[in-house]
């Protein structure tokens, strides 16, 4: 459900970044540690991203001696099932790849795994980008018509006929695939390396993934990075020396924050009732069974 642009610019669907996880399946019993550069705690933005090449090989190096945290997959499952819930209230996120719909938020209509939005620019860059590798895609036809909405509520062109493209497309491997590349790449890899710089243990991690999802991987004040900027002027990270439950709460109240400037993300049950009781129940290892709720719903996750 990505609501802005990275940087001004359109996101770009292969993302270069290389990611290391460490291979460790198993859940940690603490958080990890590790210092992070003072620059990139006084902005919120990521160290990574700023780092030459040879800080960029340290910091991976730092990240692969880590516990897998989120990245395992065990709980890389258990973060799909936790968006799955948030972005379309089922934790059967492979059923997610054709959903299409307008919810009537202002950002036209949502679809896929991540809710890539017609309104939003990212459904266009995404669309642009397979369509170029796969020109016979269904959704091919649709490209005028998506650049022409962009940034609208609008269906103009798009009606009738782009949302059975879409379901049919999403019959292709290759589209499921390039979605997969999307939330792994332009999101995923990037929170989860930050938040284990961040010394965070798996609920951070997801938070930052969430947020990231939601919010869209920018540097404005209602972005991701301007989300983490504000945490940070309030509480240290672990890796700062700082109290994990007190970083995660000040991340929330920002996150929340920026949820409820906007008149369509008002519902903010996706941190209300579940990233905030887990918190509560100092659950930052994300230790199954997870219980939660999501816009009144009540989901489990036991293995």
């Amino acid at each position: 459900m990505t609501r802005v642009v990275l940087f001004g610019a359109p996101i770009v669907i292969a993302v270069s970044l290389l990611f290391n996880s460490g291979g460790d399946p198993e859940l940690p019993t603490s958080s990890p540690t590790a210092p992070a550069p003072a620059a990139a705690a006084d902005t919120g933005a990521d160290p990574f991203a700023e780092a030459d090449d040879e800080e960029r090989r340290e910091l991976d190096a730092r990240v692969a001696a880590m516990p897998a945290g989120l990245a395992g997959p065990k709980m890389r499952e258990v973060a799909w099932k936790l968006l799955a819930s948030a972005e379309g209230s089922t934790l059967d996120w492979r059923s997610q790849y054709g959903t299409i719909e307008d919810n009537g938020d202002g950002t036209g209509y949502n679809a896929g795994i991540v809710g890539f939005c017609s309104g939003t620019h990212d459904m266009l860059t995404f669309v642009e980008s397979f369509t170029q590798d796969h020109p016979g895609s269904p959704l091919t036809p649709f490209v005028p018509a998506l650049r022409e909405v962009d940034g609208s509520a609008s269906h103009e062109g798009l009606d009738p006929g782009f949302t059975a493209a879409w379901k049919k497309s999403a019959e292709d491997p290759a589209f499921r695939a390039a979605q997969d590349q999307v939330r792994q790449k332009q999101y995923f890899e990037p929170a989860v390396r930050l938040a284990k710089l961040d010394g965070l243990g798996p609920l951070g991690q997801y938070m930052y993934f969430d947020a990231m999802v939601l919010q869209g991987p920018g540097t404005d004040e209602d972005a991701f990075y301007g989300i983490r900027k504000a945490a940070l002027a309030e509480a240290d990270t672990v890796a700062e020396g700082g109290d994990e439950a007190a970083y995660l709460d000040a991340f929330l109240d920002a996150a929340r924050a920026v949820m409820k400037s906007k008149k369509n993300q008002q519902d903010t049950s996706r941190l209300d009732t579940a990233q905030r009781v887990f918190l509560e129940d100092g659950n930052l290892a994300l230790e199954l069974p997870l219980t939660w709720q999501m816009y009144g719903e009540t989901f489990r996750v036991t293995s």
